[in-house]
């Protein structure tokens, strides 16, 4: 009996549900690779848009019992996951031999890698020494293209358990890039194309419980790796993208775009984990929970279908039984601490060969109607709390299949009345979207769950609320559950590029099968805010007609935008480099997709990105990582820096001076918004947040993990309740984003002399406190107007403290400006502050936290004071870490206190030393549980004078 084949092609995703085999197995196999060679018709081609809307949808069924061994909930018949490992790999061309043949435990694979799995062919050739790291310095240069021209054999065995005998046993791969066959002891169990579709293969006529199988897998790239683009000073970063795009659900940036060099095997390769498990005759496929949010948030109605599948030939009769289960820790004294757990059955029959859909609400289903519903918020707006549905059918005393999905509670909206831009709202509350673009979560695919939940916990320490997932380059299932743990809303795209950057899709099927899949894999996350089909631009009309009515069967519960950079006020094209806050704040877009400026990480993430021969000389090797000639101007970045902060001395000026300008930059980058909030903006994402690699551009934090000035920037800009100076009129604005007014607050201005006084003026203008009777709910209102003194001096600094009526300070932020605009030179002038500090430490579960206060007892402002955790012993920096504030900025006689929070065992057994500088900042040494430093390697007199950035003329 040849093996069933859930999702052999993409063809087969949109035919009805039946069982294929045989004969009729392989033509449909025909047919899909005709397709997927670009010769579908456009009479085939609306046969299939037909099959799309019309017939049910073939996507395997959403896999997700991983997540038991992360869930509290309640013990319920699962179906026992083993992930297959302890694989090798090799070149196809060093073994010649046919599927049939590796696949046989009589193959003795000879000088094969041991293999990275997950993880990509050139993962696995690092890892074995073949190539160094290509993201270090210009390692990637010297690794060839011939990566990406050939297949490669991925090959283990693995134990059948006993216990399944007599279930159908399955072997599920999460996602290979970009096509694979799939050979079981020497027959072929089916193929996969798309590296954003899993592959579930019962191979149950191939294995016997109780004994070792192997399992052989040839992966072959995409079909159109296209040229690579590389970063050099001569050239530039080249332009974005190529023939890559024309194959679709592909890692398509990894040809080169301008924040990433060609990677050479275009991320080929088994890049999410294999598993095998068993099941019974009928199957609990593609769950989907909405939920009807009542206007009082007082109750909640759950809907939940799925498709019941029966692959035995005959009738099967069972139970569905369903738990709802809330995740989140009980609250000592709070509202979780009584959530009950939800359970509920139904009674089925299904006939044999065939699928049942299932539907249930708080009708059909007394159950699914909830009182006091504990409600998903977007970060800043409330807590995440989010359950798991678990649904199993059991047949008799047995249990056939069961699945588990996260969902949260949260009604979300697009609109409010009298506005045509897109505004988003959750729970009734209107979001001021700020965010940050994801181009791909890791150049080579090396992405742990641990990495990802660090880099939100970042996006979230920074108070943004929302994610653009860029071309859908981040379909990761860890990357959706962090957004939910960090209440990060998400932009979710599909697989196309601009139309500048790469020929349309010729492999329709295979592009729409793996949009399905994506879609009813992720669907129940609460996070995702919206789908997209395309970057800066529309999909071909015939393909963009088809996902519209795609997207209303699979998804009706979202907003479905066609174009990243069109409709709903929406628009994106930068720009994307350095410039003086004042000209972030013209608005001309309400809601801005795309905008960005150079991102300079700190002295010690640049000495680990490239070797030290490179570190004072703008060369090749800083053009690789980003900074060059391109949408970000890193050319031009140097000489404007010089321009703006004055001579730069060495790499280390360079760094210092260069997070002044990222601060600045970045803050504004979101408070330019802030005046006309839910006015004539409603959203803003910067380019990017994230980085690929280690770069010196677009990023809230570098590559290794530590964050920069301009996460710090975007934290101070995006409070829940915040103060600012409008750079572009010098307004004072109090920014309200809470769901209720405020009232009764008061902003108190000064303005410091370079040498740290208090600069006075006629009626002291320069000294004052406005009084702002009320904050409506989600705005922004102007407190007073800035006036400085004649007699201030050049550069000049600007303090303001928000407090409510009881004196409690709300916000508080800091600026230095010129009288003359956009010249700090003048900043080099100012007198050393050595800072006192004191520290203590406690363990708190897994993480250390740190408290430290800092005092600046002179009478000197300490500018830019930058934290960094080390292990005292043997001075490697502790990442990541998360500090409660960082880039601090101090007048005399003013303290602060700060938390640094890590997870102790990356403190790995060392105790804890901070390390202190800034841009005038000393520390006096403090020795004890957690000692205190000067960071003598980021100032720039501890290096010798290289004159790094000419002079500007």
């Amino acid at each position: 009996m040849v093996a069933k084949r859930w999702q052999a092609t993409a063809l087969q995703k949109f035919l009805p549900e039946t069982v294929v085999d045989g004969a009729a197995s392989k033509a449909t196999l025909r047919r899909g690779y005709l397709r997927s060679r670009g010769m579908m018709t456009t009479l085939i081609f609306r046969v299939l848009v037909l099959f799309v809307i019309l017939a049910p949808i073939t996507v395997v069924a959403q896999t997700t019992k991983k997540a038991a061994a992360r869930s509290s909930a309640p013990s319920f018949a699962q179906n026992a996951v083993r992930t297959i490992d302890g694989w090798s790999m090799q070149d196809v061309a060093k073994a010649p031999d046919g599927g049939a043949v590796v696949s046989t435990a009589a193959f003795h694979p000879q000088n094969w890698y041991a293999a990275t799995v997950p993880g990509t062919v050139l993962t696995t050739l690092v890892n074995n020494g073949v190539y160094p790291d290509p993201l270090y310095g210009e390692n990637m240069r010297a690794i060839p293209e011939s990566l990406n021209k050939t297949s490669y054999w991925y090959r283990t065995t693995f134990a059948v358990p006993a216990a399944y005998k007599g279930r159908h046993i399955w072997l599920r791969f999460g996602g290979v890039n970009y096509s694979a066959q799939i050979w079981v002891n020497g027959r072929q169990a089916g193929e996969m194309r798309g590296a954003f579709i899993r592959g579930d293969f019962d191979i149950s006529e191939m294995v016997k419980p109780g004994t070792r199988a192997t399992v052989a897998v040839l992966v072959a790239p995409q079909p159109h790796p296209g040229i690579p683009h590389e970063h050099t000073v001569a050239l530039g970063v080249g332009q974005n993208g190529g023939d890559t795009a024309i194959d679709g659900p592909t890692f398509l940036s990894t040809i080169g775009w301008d924040w990433l060099p060609a990677v050479r095997d275009r991320d080929t390769g088994i890049w999410l984990p294999v598993t095998l498990e068993a099941t019974g005759d009928v199957l609990v496929k593609d769950p989907f929970i909405t939920t009807d949010l009542a206007a009082s948030d007082a109750s909640a109605d759950l809907a939940i279908t799925a498709s019941l599948k029966n692959i035995s030939a005959k009738p099967v009769s069972g139970t569905l039984t369903g738990v709802l289960h809330f995740q989140n820790a009980p609250a000592a004294g709070g509202a979780s601490a009584a959530v009950p757990d939800i359970t509920f059955h139904k009674d089925f029959t299904i006939a044999a060969n065939s699928a049942q859909a299932m539907a249930l609400d708080g009708k059909s289903t007394p159950e699914l109607h909830l009182t006091n519903p504990q409600l998903w918020w977007p970060n800043g707006y409330g807590p995440q709390n989010l359950y798991t549905l678990t649904l199993g059918f059991d047949s008799g005393k047995k249990s056939s299949d069961t699945t588990m999905q996260q969902f949260g509670i949260r009604k979300i909206e697009y609109e409010v009345p009298g506005s045509d831009n897109l505004t988003l709202s959750v729970n009734g509350v209107k979001v001021m979207a700020r965010g940050g673009n994801w181009g791909l979560d890791e150049a080579m695919k090396r992405v742990t769950r641990e990495r990802l939940d660090a880099q939100f916990h970042m996006h979230a320490l920074a108070s943004l609320n929302i994610i653009r997932n860029w071309v859908g380059q981040s379909t990761n299932p860890d990357f959706y559950d962090m957004a939910d743990k960090y209440g990060i809303l998400l932009w979710d795209e599909f697989f196309q590029p601009n139309p500048n950057d790469g020929p349309d899709v010729t492999d329709t099927a295979t592009y729409l099968a793996n949009v399905t899949d994506k879609v009813v894999r992720f669907r129940n996350h609460p996070s995702i805010a919206i789908w997209c089909a395309r970057n800066e631009g529309y999909p071909p009309k015939q393909l963009d007609d088809t996902l519209h009515a795609l997207m209303d069967k699979l998804d009706p519960t979202r907003l479905y935008q066609s174009n990243s950079s069109a409709g709903r006020g929406v628009a994106s094209h930068g720009p994307y480099y350095w410039r003086s806050p004042r000209f972030f704040y013209p608005v001309h877009e309400a809601f801005k997709t795309e905008t960005g400026s150079v991102s300079v990480p700190t002295l010690e993430s640049i000495q680990g990105m490239m070797p030290q021969k490179d570190w004072e000389t703008i060369n090749d090797d800083w053009a690789q990582h980003d900074m060059a000639a391109g949408a970000q101007r890193g050319d031009e970045f140097p000489t404007s820096l010089a321009v703006r902060y004055g001579h730069i001395r060495n790499l280390a000026d360079f760094a210092r001076k260069g997070q002044l300008a990222t601060y600045e930059a970045f803050r504004a980058m979101y408070e330019g918004r802030n005046p006309g909030m839910f006015q004539n903006t409603t959203g803003v994402i910067t380019w990017m947040s994230h980085p690929a690699q280690p770069s010196f551009v677009w990023q809230l934090y570098h590559y290794d993990l530590e964050p920069n000035a301009a996460l710090y920037g975007a934290k101070k800009a995006s409070e829940t309740v915040h103060v600012q100076l409008n750079e572009a009129n010098f307004g004072i604005e109090v920014v309200n984003n809470k769901p209720e007014p405020l009232s009764g607050l008061s902003v108190k201005v000064v303005v410091y002399n370079l040498d740290g006084t208090i600069s006075e003026g006629e009626e002291h203008a320069t000294h004052e406190t406005f009084a702002v009777a009320s904050v409506p709910a989600s705005s922004t209102v102007k407190a007073g107007q800035i006036t400085t003194s004649t007699r201030v001096s050049p550069v000049y600094f600007v303090k303001l403290e928000l407090t409510d009526a009881a004196g409690k300070l709300l916000s508080q932020n800091f600026y230095w400006q010129h009288v003359a605009q956009d010249q700090f030179e003048g900043l080099m002038d100012m007198p050393p502050v050595k800072l006192d500090a004191e520290a203590s430490a406690q363990v708190v579960g897994e993480n250390t936290v740190i408290t430290m206060t800092l005092h600046d007892n002179t009478k000197n402002v300490a500018l830019m004071t930058h934290l960094q955790l080390h292990q005292k012993q043997s001075g490697k920096r502790v990442l990541p870490v998360f500090y409660s504030d960082n880039y601090i900025s101090l007048v005399g006689g003013e303290s602060v206190t700060v938390t640094i929070e890590t997870a102790t065992k990356d403190l790995q057994g060392d105790a804890p030393l901070v390390e202190i500088d800034g841009f005038n900042v000393d520390v006096a040494p403090v020795d004890g549980a957690v000692s205190v430093a000067p960071n003598v390697n980021a100032q720039p007199m501890h290096w010798p004078a290289t004159n790094i950035v000419p002079d500007p003329k």
